[in-house]
C-alpha cells in the first residue's frame, strides 16, 4: 500500500489520506526517528551542528510534517474514524517527542558543540535548543524523569479530549426556529438556516452555535427569548451546565494539576514561571502588573461604554433590565443609531473574492512580492492554494480554508505545513508552506460569500502570521519564520496587518456590492471609521479578563481547588459587565487548555503594544494618498518578517523602530489616549 503520509517528494497529498494510513505511517516514521536518535547519541558521533541536523533533524522533520498533516485533518475534517486513528497514535508520538527533548546523551552533544563555529542563525537556534532541553526535563534523572514523561503524555491526551468536547458540544446543538422567531436576523443568515433545515428534511430554520449562525442572531435578532436560548447553550458548552458527556471540568482540573507538577519537577514555583522562560516577559508578576495597568487605563472608557448602552436600551429599546444575551443586540443598535450604519449594510460590500484581491494587493505592494493561484491536493473543495513569488522566484505557498462546516474546529488560525530550511540531507532550499484557516459563512443563492468587517480583520490577522512564516529569509529551520519567535511577540505581525482594514486607500480596492458591484461609499467608510473604537474600552477589558485569569490560574491558583471562584474574582476586579453565574467561558478556552497559550494568553495584549507602535511608523511615512510607503514596508519586511526567530524579538523591533516600544500608540489607536 502506498501511504500518502510517507510521500515527501512535493506537496502533501491531503486528498488521499485515510484513517488507515495513520498507524503504519507513524510506525515507519517513529522507527526512523528512533534509529536517528540512537545514531546521533553514539559516543563516536561528532558533536557537530550540521552532522546532527543531517541525521536527526531530517528524520524528526519528516515525522513532524506527517503528524502535522494528521493533526490538521483532525482539526478541519474530523470524522469518528480519523479521530480514533489520531488518538491511537497520539501517545506514541508524544512519547517520542518527550523522550527526544529529555535525552541526556543528546543534550550532552548539544552542550559540547562549539558555538563559536556556528553562524549567527545557528547560534540562536543552539541557544534555544539548550533552553528547551532544560524545560523538557533533560536534567532530570530516575523517577523524576519517568514521571515527567508520563505527565507529557497525559497532557497531550487531555488537551485532545478537551478539544473534542468543545467541538462535539458545539456540533451537537441545533434549534429549529420558526420564521416568526427570526425577526431582525439578516436575510442571508435566515436563508442559510432554512436551507440547512430543508437538507435534513425538517421544517423551520436550523440555528447552530457556529459563529456564522450564532452571532447574527445575538446582534440582530429582536426575539429576546431566542437570544437567551442560544446564549445559554453557547456559554455552557462542554461544561457541568450542559451535556455531561462533554463536560470539560475534570479535564481542566487535571491539566492544571499536571502543569503544576511539571513546574515543580523542573524546579519552578509555578507553571507561569515555566511559561515566561521562553517569552519576552520576565516574570508572571510583570505580566500581571502589565495587565492590571492596562485595565486601570481602559476601565473609565469601558464604564462609559456600559452607561451609554444602559441609557440607550432604556430610552430607545424599552429594555430597562438588560441581561447578558441583550448586550450584543443593544451594542449593535446603539452603533447603528450613533454612526448611522449597520454591520449588515457594510457586509454587502465585502464579497470574499474582492476582499482576497484587496488583501493580496496590499501585500504585493508593501512587501514587493507577487501572489498567484496555484494547485495542490486539498481536503475540501472550498480550499484554495496560492504561491508567493519575488522576481519569479518561489518564496512560499499557502492553503486558504475559509468556510465554516461540521467537523471543523471553530475559530481562525495559521499553522505551518513545512518551514523554510536549507536541507542538510540534499543541500536543497525547502520553501515554506502555511495553512490559513477561518470559519466564515458560505455564499447563498449562487452569490459569493459575504464577510463582516470583523471577518475581514480576522483574514488580515491570520495572513500576518502567514507572512511571518513565509517571507522569512532564514535558512535554519528552528529559527526560520515563526519558529523560535518568543510567544508574546508572535502576534506582532498578525495584529500589525489588521490596521490596513481601516485604511481607505486599501479598503476601496477590496469592496464591491454583492448586487450592484459598486465600491464601498466613502461616506459609509467614514461612519465605520468614526465607530472604529466603539466600545474599545469594553473589548480591552474582556481580553484582559481572559489573560489575567489565565496567568493567575497558572501562578497563584491551587489546582486542587475549584477554578470558578478565581474566574469570578478576576471578573470582580476587571469586568464592568458581569456575566451570569452559569457562564462557563473557561470550559471552551481552547487557547489555554488545547493550544499553545497556557500562561501566555496575555501575548495578544503584549503584542498589541508592539504592533501599534510598529504601525505608527507606517502612519508617519504615509503619502498624500494615505497609503504607507514601500520603503517602510521594505524596512519592516527585512527587520521583522525576514529575520523570523533568528534573533530576540526586541532586537528585531528596535532594528525597525530604532527604540523600544511604548504604550502610547496602542492607547491612541484604540481611542483611549
Amino acid at each position: 500500500m502506498s501511504n500518502p503520509l510517507l510521500d515527501f517528494k512535493d506537496l502533501p497529498l491531503f486528498d488521499q489520506v485515510r484513517p488507515e494510513h495513520v498507524a503504519p505511517a507513524m510506525d515507519e516514521l517513529l522507527g526512523q526517528a528512533d534509529q536517528a536518535l540512537t545514531a546521533a547519541t553514539q559516543p563516536d558521533f561528532p558533536a557537530d551542528w550540521n552532522e546532527i541536523a543531517r541525521v536527526l533533524d531530517v528524520a524528526t522533520e519528516r515525522l513532524g510534517r506527517a503528524w502535522g498533516m494528521v493533526g490538521h485533518l483532525n482539526a478541519v475534517a474530523d470524522t469518528p474514524e480519523l479521530r480514533a486513528a489520531y488518538n491511537e497514535a497520539l501517545p506514541r508520538v508524544t512519547e517520542f517527542w518527550t523522550r527526544l527533548g529529555a535525552d541526556e546523551k543528546l543534550y550532552a552533544k548539544y552542550k559540547a558543540i562549539d558555538a563559536a563555529k556556528l553562524t549567527p542563525e545557528q547560534r540562536q537556534a543552539h541557544k534555544n535548543a539548550l533552553r528547551n532541553f532544560t524545560l523538557s526535563g533533560a536534567e532530570l534523572t530516575g523517577a523524576a524523569k519517568e514521571r515527567f514523561a508520563q505527565i507529557q503524555e497525559r497532557q497531550a491526551e487531555l488537551s485532545q479530549k478537551f478539544s473534542e468536547h468543545a467541538l462535539d458540544a458545539t456540533d451537537s446543538y441545533s434549534y429549529y426556529a420558526g420564521e416568526d422567531e427570526l425577526d431582525g436576523v439578516p436575510p442571508d443568515v435566515v436563508q442559510t438556516a432554512r436551507a440547512a433545515a430543508e437538507a435534513e428534511g425538517k421544517s423551520g430554520c436550523k440555528l447552530t452555535l457556529k459563529m456564522p449562525s450564532y452571532l447574527p442572531v445575538m446582534q440582530f435578532g429582536h426575539n429576546r427569548t431566542l437570544r437567551e436560548r442560544l446564549y445559554r447553550a453557547y456559554v455552557t458548552r462542554a461544561s457541568d451546565q450542559g451535556d455531561p458527556r462533554y463536560d470539560n471540568t475534570p479535564l481542566i482540573r487535571e491539566i492544571l494539576s499536571l502543569r503544576q507538577e511539571e513546574a515543580k519537577l523542573l524546579g519552578y514555583g509555578s507553571f507561569g514561571e515555566v511559561s515566561v522562560v521562553s517569552k519576552m516577559a520576565e516574570s508572571p508578576r510583570q505580566v500581571i502588573q502589565f495587565l492590571r495597568d492596562l485595565a486601570h487605563r481602559a476601565r473609565p472608557y469601558a464604564q462609559k461604554d456600559v452607561q451609554d448602552m444602559r441609557s440607550f436600551a432604556a430610552e430607545t429599546l424599552g429594555i430597562t433590565d438588560p441581561h447578558a444575551w441583550d448586550w450584543a443586540y443593544i451594542g449593535e443598535k446603539l452603533k447603528e443609531a450613533r454612526y448611522s450604519f449597520s454591520e449588515q449594510e457594510v457586509k454587502q460590500y465585502f464579497t470574499a473574492p474582492k476582499v482576497l484581491a484587496g488583501l493580496f494587493k496590499i501585500v504585493e505592494t508593501l512587501f514587493e512580492v507577487e501572489i498567484r493561484r496555484d494547485h495542490a491536493p486539498a481536503w475540501n473543495a472550498s480550499v484554495e492554494f496560492y504561491r508567493i513569488e519575488r522576481g519569479g522566484e518561489l518564496v512560499g505557498q499557502f492553503y486558504l480554508d475559509p468556510a465554516a462546516r461540521t467537523g471543523k474546529r471553530g475559530g481562525a488560525w495559521m499553522d505551518d505545513v513545512r518551514a523554510r530550511w536549507l536541507r542538510p540531507d540534499n543541500g536543497q532550499l525547502q520553501t515554506p508552506i502555511a495553512h490559513l484557516v477561518c470559519n466564515f459563512a458560505e455564499g447563498v443563492d449562487g452569490k459569493p460569500a459575504l464577510l463582516t468587517h470583523d471577518d475581514v480583520i480576522t483574514l488580515f490577522h491570520e495572513s500576518g502570521h502567514g507572512l511571518h512564516h513565509m517571507l522569512t529569509r532564514v535558512n535554519e529551520r528552528d529559527v526560520s519564520g515563526i519558529s523560535g519567535v518568543e510567544w508574546d511577540a508572535v502576534e506582532l505581525p498578525s495584529q500589525f496587518m489588521e490596521n490596513f482594514c481601516w485604511e481607505w486607500g486599501v479598503l476601496k480596492h477590496m469592496t464591491a456590492h454583492v448586487d450592484t458591484g459598486e465600491p464601498l461609499p466613502r461616506e459609509l467608510f467614514d461612519k465605520m471609521l468614526a465607530g472604529r473604537n466603539f466600545q474599545s474600552g469594553l473589548a480591552t477589558l474582556r481580553q484582559i479578563e481572559f489573560a489575567l485569569f489565565d496567568m493567575l490560574l497558572h501562578s497563584d491558583h491551587d489546582p486542587a481547588e475549584d477554578f470558578m471562584p478565581l474566574l469570578q474574582q478576576v471578573r470582580d476586579e476587571v469586568s464592568v459587565l458581569h456575566p451570569p453565574a452559569f457562564n462557563r467561558m473557561a470550559h471552551t478556552f481552547s487557547h489555554v487548555f488545547a493550544g499553545g497559550y497556557a500562561a501566555g494568553y496575555y501575548s495578544y495584549k503584549w503584542a498589541e503594544v508592539l504592533s501599534a507602535d510598529a504601525y505608527a511608523a507606517f502612519e508617519e511615512s504615509a503619502g498624500e494618498d494615505g497609503l504607507p510607503s514601500v520603503q517602510a514596508g521594505r524596512k519592516y519586511r527585512q527587520a521583522i518578517l525576514e529575520a523570523g526567530g533568528s534573533r530576540p524579538a526586541m532586537e528585531s523591533f528596535k532594528a525597525f523602530r530604532g527604540r523600544e516600544p511604548t504604550l502610547d500608540a496602542l492607547l491612541r489607536h484604540q481611542g483611549m489616549a
